[in-house]
Formats: C-alpha cells, sequence, structure tokens
C-alpha cells in the first residue's frame, strides 16, 4: 500500500497500533486487579453481614417462647437484596431468614468460613457454642455484573479517548515532518539547471544528514557542469581564429585561382567553414545562457538597448526587412543586455534563415516585456513545432543550414531568468507563417 510506504504513514500506523494494544492491555490489567480487589470488597462486606446480623438473631431466637420456630424477616420497603441469610440450629432447622431468602440457595453446614456454590457465594459462622448458625449468600452474578460494569467503565474511554489520541498523532507526526516536506518541496522545485544547495536548518538531525550528502552531491555536479560549459565556451572561443583564418585563406584562393573547378570547392570550403564558424558562436551563447549571470542588480529601459540591438542585426543579418514597434513608455527590466542580445539575435536569424525572403520580419516589444518575432512562411507541422526548442534540432532536417541552437538558447535563457518562451505556427494574426515570444519576468511600465 501506497499509505504504509511513507515514513509519516508507518509511523502514524505504528504508532496507532501500539497506542491501541497498550490501552486494550491496560484496560484488561487494570480490570484484573479491580476485580481482584473486589471479590475482597464482596468478601469482606459478606462477612461483616455475618456478624452483625448474627449477635441479633441470637437474641431474637433466645427470647422466644417456643423453640424451633421459622421466621422470616418482613421488607420495610421495596428494595433489590443482593445478601441473603438464613440461621439455622445445630440440627439445620432454620430459626430466621431474610424476606427473599430461598433454602434451596444455601448448601449444607461446612463449618465457618466462605464457600462458593455454582450460583452463590457464601459465608457461615456460628453463636452460642455452636447451637445458632448463620450463613450469607451473595449471587455470583451481582459480582460479575460489577465487574462487567468496571471494564465497560474502562473501555468506553478507550472508544472515545482512542480517535482523540489517534489525530494526536496523526497532527505531530505531521507536524514533525513539516520541514521534511518542504525541503521536498524546495528540492522539487529546482530545474535541472539549478544545482544550488538546498537550505537544511530546519529539518531533523536524522534527516539533515541525507541532505547535507545530496547537497555535496549536487555541488559536485554543479562543478562538473560548470567544466563541461567552460571547456565548451573556451573551445568555440579558440575555434574562432583560426577558423576567421582559414576562411580568409579560402577567399583568398577563390580571387586568385581561375580553375572554376577549385574556385567552386574553395567556395564550399568557405561555407562549411561559416557554418562551424556559426556553430562555434552558438556554443559560446548556449555556454553563457547556461553558467553566466542573466540578471543585474538593477533595472533598465529595454527600449534602446532593442532598438541597437536590432539596428545591428539590419546591418548584418536583414538589411531593410525588420520591422521594429516599441511602446511609448519605458519597459524596466534587470535582464543583462548581453542575454537580450543573444535572445533577439537567435529569434531573428531564425525568421531570416527560414521566412519568407521578401516578408517582412516583425519585432514587437509590448508594454509588459514581451518579444514577439514573426515572419511570413509556410506553416510549420505540429510535430516539428514541438521539437524545435531541444538542442540540434532543424527545421528543414539535416538539409538546414542553421546550427539547430537557436530555439534552444533562448528556451535555456527562459528556464533560468524564469521567463516564459513559446513558439506557434501559423501566427496569431495570419493563417501563415512562424511566431516566436519571448516574455520577460519581472519586466514593467513606467
Amino acid at each position: 500500500m501506497r499509505f504504509t510506504k511513507s515514513v509519516q504513514g508507518r509511523l502514524m500506523l505504528w504508532l496507532g497500533l501500539a497506542l491501541t494494544v497498550v490501552w486494550v492491555a491496560a484496560a484488561n490489567v487494570t480490570a484484573y486487579i479491580a476485580r481482584s480487589e473486589i471479590e475482597e470488597v464482596f468478601d469482606s462486606a459478606l462477612q461483616e453481614t455475618a456478624q452483625r446480623i448474627l449477635p441479633l438473631a441470637v437474641v431474637d431466637i433466645l427470647s422466644r417462647e417456643e423453640e424451633g420456630i421459622n421466621q422470616r424477616v418482613a421488607a420495610i420497603s421495596d428494595h433489590t437484596e443482593f445478601f441473603t441469610y438464613v440461621v439455622t440450629d445445630e440440627r439445620g432447622r432454620i430459626l430466621l431468614q431474610s424476606h427473599t431468602a430461598d433454602p434451596d440457595t444455601f448448601a449444607e453446614w461446612r463449618g465457618v468460613g466462605f464457600s462458593t456454590t455454582d450460583s452463590h457465594r457464601l459465608y457461615s459462622d456460628e453463636a452460642v457454642k455452636g447451637t445458632i448458625r448463620i450463613t450469607v449468600a451473595e449471587p455470583l452474578e451481582h459480582r460479575a455484573s460489577v465487574s462487567h460494569e468496571i471494564q465497560r467503565g474502562l473501555g468506553l474511554p478507550l472508544l472515545i479517548m482512542l480517535p482523540l489520541a489517534l489525530g494526536a498523532i496523526v497532527f505531530a507526526v505531521r507536524a514533525s515532518l513539516a520541514p521534511v516536506r518542504r525541503y521536498r518541496m524546495r528540492l522539487s522545485a529546482r530545474s535541472e539547471r539549478d544545482l544550488s544547495p538546498i537550505n537544511t536548518d530546519d529539518l531533523p538531525t536524522e534527516i539533515a544528514s541525507l541532505a547535507e550528502t545530496l547537497n555535496g552531491l549536487l555541488g559536485r555536479l554543479e562543478t562538473a557542469f560548470a567544466a563541461e560549459r567552460s571547456f565548451a565556451a573556451n573551445a568555440a572561443h579558440e575555434l574562432r581564429t583560426p577558423l576567421a583564418g582559414a576562411i580568409a585563406q579560402a577567399q583568398r584562393l577563390q580571387s586568385e585561382t581561375s580553375d572554376p573547378e577549385a574556385k567552386a570547392r574553395a567556395g564550399e570550403i568557405e561555407t562549411t567553414l561559416k557554418r562551424l564558424t556559426r556553430l562555434a558562436e552558438r556554443l559560446m551563447q548556449l555556454a553563457r545562457a547556461e553558467g553566466a549571470k542573466l540578471r543585474r542588480n538593477d533595472r533598465a529601459d529595454l527600449r534602446p538597448i532593442t532598438e541597437l540591438i536590432i539596428d545591428d542585426l539590419r546591418r548584418t543579418a536583414a538589411p531593410a526587412r525588420i520591422v521594429l514597434s516599441l511602446p511609448d513608455t519605458a519597459v524596466l527590466s534587470d535582464l543583462e543586455p548581453d542575454a537580450l542580445a543573444i535572445i533577439l539575435r537567435n529569434l531573428v536569424e531564425n525568421a531570416v534563415r527560414h521566412g519568407q525572403v521578401d516578408a517582412p520580419i516583425e519585432v514587437v516589444l509590448s508594454a509588459d516585456g514581451t518579444f514577439t518575432v514573426s515572419n511570413e512562411g509556410p506553416v510549420v507541422p505540429e510535430e516539428t513545432l514541438a521539437r524545435l526548442t531541444h538542442r540540434f534540432e532543424r527545421g528543414d532536417g539535416t538539409q538546414s543550414t542553421g546550427s539547430g541552437l537557436g530555439l534552444a538558447i533562448v528556451r535555456s535563457i527562459a528556464e533560468r531568468t524564469g521567463g516564459a518562451f513559446d513558439i506557434r505556427s501559423p501566427r496569431r494574426s495570419s493563417p501563415t507563417g512562424f511566431e516566436a515570444r519571448f516574455r520577460v519576468t519581472g519586466a514593467s511600465g513606467r
């Protein structure tokens, strides 16, 4: 059962069972002790009753004019008589008896002391040298009913208090494990890119050591991932210079050779080297998106930064094709300008590469900090759209000139900054085309 697999469920179950067993055992032991004590009390009452009645009976019998007469004591008022008695002589003749006494209840004389029949507890005593004898009887049912009343008295609180005690156990266990639940929530809220240590100050000692071990593992993983990101960034950076030199040599070879076949091959080499250069730049951007600081300590207006980035893209990526729309009021955010540049460059270059050549690329910044980049073009199938934000996924398969990293980089920045990034095809305002939206978290208009 799922309930018994959790520590909280097991504690509740076993504590509840232990409390129930202990309570039932304690009630039974108490009832047994009480029953023994009650037996002694009733025997004492039985003996005392006989010793109180016997002197009065002796006086009454000795004052009679006739011997051997049986006299039944009349009841003053209706009542339940638990103790009944008979007074006899040495020959067994009944001289005096209580008003509800049944002679058949009393066994033959066996001497002074206690005795028990199938239905009664008896006490016998004598006086006047054994000529006057008394036997007092008490029904065993009376003692059994008193014992049952005691057991019910001990069991009734069990029915009332046990649910309350179980509720108190549930509350105590849940309150004790509340730090563990908070730790689990903090742990589950972490993304795959957040491997920083988790606070363990409020955890119980037994679990804090396990949490510290987990923090140590997270730290080692963070170090390993940082080393991988650093290697990718450094490798991409070191490749830029030799790639630029190789591109220059390919371009020089094209200009100096007169052989058409050699010139074509040099052009292919240049194209491949440029693609490799773009891939190295994307790897550097990916390393920055996953490891660098993406937020500043202060807030700045996104409009001038956006305008500067778009102007640069107009000169290099798509001259005269990019249409920029900015709000009239400032859009304040603590997003790093480098991160914003990476976002816009990847989205715009993606639109230039895959959009219709003669159609404009619309870039819109809303007052709430949402960037929308849309372009005209064929509708992207839904199954293709679902995987475009994964690494090294290309919209046109392996024939695409893109690196397959642009949208993955934007998604990585959105995850690290808490932003929202989504793509759709067709656009919201058209039955065709492609649209990407990036919502900057914490942005606000002034």
